[in-house]
């Protein structure tokens, strides 16, 4: 059964994991090659023209200005600042959606992870049912529903909040799926038909994905 130092391993795994997709992404982003794959609607709009054509050999494949290594990151934040038709402008409708996709993650596990840790944890955690049934276990068996006795009234803890969260991850999916409706379909009658109309098709999957892996949370 797991422990804190068995969690403790596998969050670090995960979270070096993702820093280094996350670093390899940044830093692919700004070399010359890559620059029709991360910036496709500049080039089709005109605003951007290829690198590969001209200049030394060397630069037409890798950036060797070490400056903009160290700034590599500075997309995020103005990112996250750029009002969302001028992101939508900017850089398309499916990066501004796929940037909602992870903003609708915080709106639905923060909520749901700060009710679990102030009632569902203290509720599991304050019995002794685990200590008096002779089974090997841990203090992280504590904190589940494993360690409430038969029977008890405690369960209702589980089945209110049961339904509390299921109520407001498909309320948070509601208003997210009614704007993202409205802005794909202002999208679709302000710009000229183009093949990036119709990729936003994938953000309804995604978003049951989502829902599924928060339900079975």
């Amino acid at each position: 059964m797991a422990t804190l130092s068995d969690i403790g391993v596998a969050a670090a795994i995960n979270i070096l994991s993702a820093f280094a997709f996350f670093l390899a992404f940044a830093i692919l982003r700004i070399q010359p090659v890559n620059d029709r794959v991360y910036f496709p609607k500049w080039y089709r709009t005109g605003l951007r023209c290829s690198t590969l054509a001209n200049g030394a050999f060397v630069n037409k494949f890798v950036n060797l200005d070490f400056r903009s290594y160290a700034r590599f990151l500075n997309w995020m934040p103005a990112a996250l600042r750029m009002p969302e038709p001028e992101l939508i402008d900017h850089a398309g409708l499916d990066s501004t959606i796929y940037l909602r996709i992870y903003l609708l993650g915080l709106k639905i596990f923060v909520p749901i992870a700060f009710l679990a840790f102030t009632i569902m944890v203290p509720v599991n955690w304050t019995n002794n049912t685990l200590e008096h049934s002779g089974l090997t276990f841990s203090d992280i068996d504590k904190l589940s529903i494993s360690n409430i006795p038969n029977g008890s009234l405690r369960f209702w803890t589980h089945l209110v909040m049961a339904y509390a969260f299921t109520f407001w991850t498909c309320y948070v999916l509601k208003r997210e799926y009614e704007i993202v409706a409205s802005m794909r379909l202002h999208f679709l009658a302000s710009e000229q038909r183009h093949p990036d109309q119709f990729t936003v098709s994938t953000y309804p999957k995604l978003v049951r994905i989502l829902f599924l892996t928060s339900f079975c949370w």
